[in-house]
């Protein structure tokens, strides 16, 4: 299959950041009808093509979001196990999680740099490799004594994490249409939700809560071998098929966000003067963080009430993100057919408020089926809640690249969670869960009330129209 372009004023296909750069630059696309699938755009004489590969793009990152995110609580939604076989503190545990947290922060800039001068390719490709690596190491973290060397590993993963959370709004914006944006990037934030998923669902399959040592110890072997397998073979499929950017832009917006010089400095500046894009950190990091918090603890959370639930307490986990899953794809579609982002957003937020409330008021009913029930409620909005934020946070900081947009959005996220896991853990000693939740629901309430301050001022979709 062929694709011929006639360049015009000088564009060079091969570079997107060249392409179209005046605005009454016209290209001409003859490709064979297996590499498109025909879906164009049109406007002022320049036609936008969105090619096939886009799907496949897409479906790779989903899995290799998938495969980092599934070894965030593989260590800590069986804290109970890994503390007996270990013999380690509870808290130490729980910094398995929080790691993928802290090395964040510091981490974010320099790879929403590097997303921003060399492309989707580099950066997803280091990420891969970064996740492959972390999970070998852990295969070697089997002996009893060796549980720094698997702390080790899930370190290099999560340092790999900085490679991946920015990239749904950037891998949107750079592959798809104006009118499957939001949806693209909604399916990208579902492949982090679909990792989370199967790491609340297979560690406590995989790895018995009794057990003679040497039982447990092969429980282990099996469960890092999958997964360092798994992500050799993605590591392997993503060095032969994915790709930077397509020969030339899906949309206008991509088109006219492609051709402007990036200063990565200048841009940062620009978005902490931007007052909706604070306000939007602000609420953005209280919602993800309590998220966080409650997926660090929610075996120390369920094991109070249901003693012995240690797959119920994996299962429920499961639920909120699979709930949260449908909730980011709902969403994106709605966002998609309306382009109401604020109302969207806010209306999320309310809902996970009352989610909140009511998973604090079941959990101690004493019918385990009824914490099941509340949890998909707690998980459609609350979870679900990451792609809309992620997508309005590109609309009222257009042109600004996405990459930077979204990496200190999750920087910021990874303050919040630091600070709300090692809170909660706390509340939960002192308190118990009742205050401790109703805390999260306080900081929930706030969240929402900041996000009714942002104004709506939507600049992608502006570029857009005017194109």
């Amino acid at each position: 299959m062929s694709v011929i372009v006639e360049k015009v004023d000088g564009m060079n296909p091969a570079e997107p950041s060249s392409l179209l750069s005046e605005t009454d630059s016209c290209t001409r696309l003859d490709v064979a009808g297996s590499v498109m699938d025909g879906l164009k755009e049109e406007m002022d004489g320049v036609k936008y093509t969105v090619y096939k590969s886009r799907w496949l793009m897409l479906v790779l990152f989903v899995i290799y979001s998938a495969s980092n995110s599934l070894q965030w609580t593989q260590y800590t939604i069986i804290q109970d196990v890994v503390v007996k076989y270990y013999s380690v503190p509870s808290t130490v545990v729980s910094w398995t999680s929080m790691v993928y947290m802290i090395t964040y922060v510091p981490l974010i800039f320099p790879a929403s740099w590097l997303l921003d001068k060399t492309g989707l390719r580099v950066t997803t490709i280091i990420g891969s490799f970064g996740t492959c690596l972390g999970a070998w190491l852990k295969v070697f973290s089997v002996p009893q004594d060796m549980f720094w060397l698997g702390f080790a590993g899930q370190t290099v993963v999560a340092v790999s994490q900085v490679f991946i959370l920015n990239v749904p709004p950037r891998l949107a914006a750079v592959w798809f249409g104006a009118d499957q944006v939001s949806s693209a990037c909604s399916i990208g934030v579902f492949g982090n939700q679909l990792g989370v998923a199967l790491g609340f669902l297979l560690p406590p399959m995989l790895v018995r809560a009794t057990g003679t040592p040497d039982e447990m110890a092969a429980d282990f072997r099996l469960m890092f071998y999958l997964v360092a397998g798994f992500t050799s073979v993605l590591f392997v499929f993503i060095l032969l098929f994915f790709k930077a950017a397509p020969p030339t832009p899906p949309s206008a917006a991509a088109d006219l966000g492609s051709s402007l010089d990036s200063n990565f400095l200048q841009s940062i500046r620009k978005l902490f003067m931007n007052r909706n894009y604070v306000l939007l950190l602000l609420s953005y990091g209280l919602n993800v963080g309590v998220f966080y918090a409650i997926s660090t603890l929610l075996n120390q959370v369920v094991l109070t009430y249901y003693p012995g639930a240690n797959e119920d307490a994996g299962r429920i986990g499961l639920v909120i993100v699979v709930a949260g899953m449908a909730g980011s794809v709902v969403c994106g579609l709605i966002l998609d057919r309306t382009h109401r982002f604020k109302e969207t957003t806010l209306a999320v937020y309310v809902a996970s408020v009352l989610g909140m409330l009511i998973f604090t008021f079941t959990l101690d009913c004493g019918i385990i089926a009824v914490v099941y029930l509340s949890s998909i409620l707690l998980g459609f909005f609350m979870t679900g809640y990451l792609p809309v934020g992620f997508e309005f946070a590109s609309e009222v900081t257009y042109p600004e690249p996405e990459g930077t947009t979204s990496g200190i959005l999750n920087a910021v996220v990874q303050v919040f969670g630091i600070v709300l896991t090692l809170a909660y853990e706390r509340m939960l000693e002192a308190w118990g869960d009742r205050w401790s939740n109703l805390t999260l629901c306080a900081l929930l309430a706030l969240g929402a009330a900041i996000t009714a301050a942002i104004r709506s001022d939507l600049r992608r979709q502006a570029a857009q129209n005017k194109a």
